[in-house]
């Protein structure tokens, strides 16, 4: 197996490959299309297999000059960010923080404000997104994720706890609150499956009734909506719906919770962690949690 000794045709091949075409990678690169075949021709020989197979007027990509492609694209974006951050200057000035898409829209950007009236001089670059992130890849200062979390993990922010919520135009007149009573007598909104309220209600002895599980959810941050929307009952992450519920969008209904081992954890890139700006970011969403945390023991 021969060692790569130079990374010089991966830009032109990189070029090549979106384009499928030596003449239009040539246009873009501004060099001639000559220049861009020698290149990758040079780069095939280090390599020892073909990356490219040539037709008369155009290329189409092997299998593994398929793989090398989509390695050596991300590779190039990656590099671009990292050299566009450091000529930028703004490895301090920009805090890049990658979450889920329900927690983003229920419980950070409405509250996002807090922290930028602390340190304007951040400038905040959010990508909500629900597929695993690479915090290596520097495309992300800090995560927060959403999933199963254990006691004594230092990463852990918050435990949640499922609690069922409604609109207070559910409420007939004259109704001051909607008790276990009268589950029967809505929609029971949920996330994913129902196994959840089947056990809440099962902590309540309140299994034995007519229930309508008509409406199901792919994510918390739609289910609280429908929920905000009087579309039913809602079991709901209590983060997820603690901002509605201080607005009195959501009022919650009394009774024991389901156990539930999912929560939030708050994730670092290793070579940032000791950096002012995840220090001050790191703080402030603690904090923030933690009066989450006093909300939720209160209203057990």
């Amino acid at each position: 197996m021969k060692p790569l000794r130079t990374l010089s045709g991966l830009v032109d091949f990189d070029c090549a490959a979106r384009w499928g075409s030596f003449k239009l990678a040539a246009q873009e690169l501004h060099k001639t299309p000559a220049a861009i075949s020698q290149q990758v021709k040079q780069l095939e020989e280090n390599l020892g297999f073909a990356l490219f197979i040539r037709h008369p007027r155009h290329v189409t990509l092997t299998a593994k000059g398929q793989e090398l492609a989509v390695a050596v694209g991300r590779m190039l974006i990656e590099l671009r960010a990292k050299v566009g951050a450091l000529q930028g200057g703004d490895e301090e000035s920009v805090l890049r923080i990658s979450t889920t898409h329900s927690f983003a829209i229920k419980w950070l950007v409405p509250r996002m404000h807090r922290f930028t009236k602390l340190y304007p001089e951040l400038d905040i670059r959010l990508d909500s997104n629900d597929a695993p992130v690479n915090l290596e890849d520097d495309s992300s200062d800090v995560a927060v994720r959403y999933g199963p979390v254990s006691d004594g993990d230092p990463a852990l922010l918050f435990r949640e706890r499922l609690i069922a919520v409604y609109s207070p135009d559910l409420l007939a007149p004259g109704q001051t609150e909607l008790t276990l009573a009268d589950l029967p007598n809505f929609p029971l909104l949920y996330e994913n499956s129902t196994e959840s309220w089947l056990q809440l209600l099962n902590e309540n002895k309140a299994l034995k009734g007519k229930y309508d599980f008509s409406r199901g959810y792919s994510h918390w941050g739609v289910l609280a909506q429908a929920a905000v929307a009087g579309q039913g009952i809602a079991l709901v992450a209590y983060g997820i719906a603690f901002q509605d519920i201080l607005k009195g969008s959501l009022r919650q209904i009394s009774c024991r919770s389901a156990p539930f081992g999912s929560g939030y954890r708050f994730m670092v890139n290793r070579s940032k962690e000791n950096m002012p700006k995840v220090q001050r970011f790191r703080a402030w969403l603690v904090a923030e949690m933690n009066e989450m945390q006093r909300a939720l023991e209160q209203s057990s």
